[in-house]
């Protein structure tokens, strides 16, 4: 059967899904020991000893079982008081859904909000899967490009609202953004709350990397701004805070008429996260902040490091990022990032992710993610330097 032939037993939707750019570079070098792999969103450390102790010690209490479709209550609960210590922002626990995953999070809410035809607006350059999620659940993706201004990224806010029209039915907001590293402040967010309280526009804040901002303990988050009435929606992970990757749990916080819907979707799903891993999220959310406040002290240092080693290089164009973990810079004379992120790898074995893998408004681009060991980030920068250089 050719892939015609196959194509008349798929779905349409699944017919336009694209495969991941990052995995496509990823496959040509996974499993070479000589690989410096810094292409995925993955710290290098593992989880700390605390949540694998809470995981066991719920196993080992027969934790083995279904768990409520909205999570466990306790985790809920911790939820509930994380938010207020940390964003200052006073949810109710019915507001409150675990998710197995960010990503999971996501594609949960997309199903719960948008229609086919619905248009949604995110901003590029982005992390691909925000924008596949919510076009799988039917939505007409329209993209907002970040500009570099006087070496940062910057969002116009003008431009941005503008893009809103009658048809929207949701913006997307990802802050601190992966790939750029871009923060939106928290004057913009006020902005934005107001146009789309005006006129009934979904906010989506995808808000995985807010622990991870360089200038304070979180970045500014419309938690502190909305009401339980708002059209607002924040994701969130264990992911990358915590060193979770592989565990696959994160959280939603919703309206409260969305506490139904949520559930119900999960159960039509998986039927939502394993207890045991759930168990290791209530304790990094009521114990973590010294394991936290570790990561975040390595990672300022891989930053200095890599922010160092790049604007040495004479033709990366290094711009200057304010929270999550990655680097995003142009290298000058390519228009082809994907054919140059596989010379770099076959010709210096380090793993970069291209930048059209993130729309494109990446194109030009590389990212490095730079959660690394020191002595790891400088092995790949010897060898990126001739290349670079």
């Amino acid at each position: 059967m050719n892939s015609r032939e196959s194509n008349q037993h798929l779905s349409l939707r699944s017919q336009t899904l694209q495969a991941s750019k990052i995995r496509e570079i990823a496959e040509l070098g996974l499993g070479n020991p000589d690989v410096i792999p810094l292409w995925f969103g993955e710290g290098a450390w593992p989880s700390p000893d605390i949540l694998i102790s809470a995981a066991v010690d719920a196993l080992q209490r027969g934790e083995h079982f279904y768990q409520p479709n909205s999570g466990k209550p306790g985790l809920r609960e911790e939820i509930v008081r994380y938010t207020s210590r940390i964003y200052n922002s006073d949810i109710d626990v019915s507001r409150v859904f675990v998710s197995a995953s960010g990503m999971q999070g996501l594609a949960l809410v997309a199903q719960a909000i948008v229609s086919p035809g619905d248009k949604a607006v995110v901003l590029a350059p982005g992390w691909p899967n925000v924008s596949q999620t919510f076009e799988i659940s039917g939505a007409v993706i329209t993209q907002v490009n970040l500009e570099v201004n006087r070496g940062r990224w910057h969002l116009d806010i003008a431009h941005l609202l503008r893009s809103l029209t009658p048809s929207t039915k949701a913006v997307i907001i990802n802050s601190p953004n992966n790939p750029t590293g871009w923060v939106m402040t928290s004057e913009d967010q006020a902005v934005l709350l107001e146009h789309c309280r005006k006129h009934n526009i979904w906010i989506v804040s995808d808000d995985v990397y807010s622990r991870l901002y360089a200038k304070d303990d979180a970045a500014p988050s419309f938690l502190s701004l909305v009401t339980g009435e708002d059209l607002f929606i924040s994701v969130n992970s264990f992911s990358k805070s915590w060193s979770m990757t592989g565990w696959r749990l994160g959280w939603v916080i919703a309206p409260s008429f969305l506490e139904n819907t949520l559930a119900m979707l999960s159960e039509f799903n998986i039927a939502g996260p394993a207890g045991f891993i759930q168990a290791a999220g209530e304790i990094a959310l009521k114990s973590g902040e010294e394991e936290l406040a570790v990561l975040r002290r390595k990672l300022a240092i891989s930053y200095g490091l890599a922010a160092t080693r790049l604007e040495q290089m004479s033709k990366v164009n290094f711009i200057e990022a304010d929270g999550a973990f990655y680097c995003f810079f142009s290298v000058d004379g390519v228009s082809d990032s994907m054919a140059l992120a596989k010379l770099i790898l076959s010709e210096t074995g380090v793993g970069l992710a291209p930048g059209i893998a993130f729309g494109a408004a990446g194109e030009g681009y590389l990212r490095l993610c730079y959660a690394q060991p020191e002595a790891v980030l400088e092995q790949a920068f010897d060898r990126l330097a001739p290349f670079l250089g």
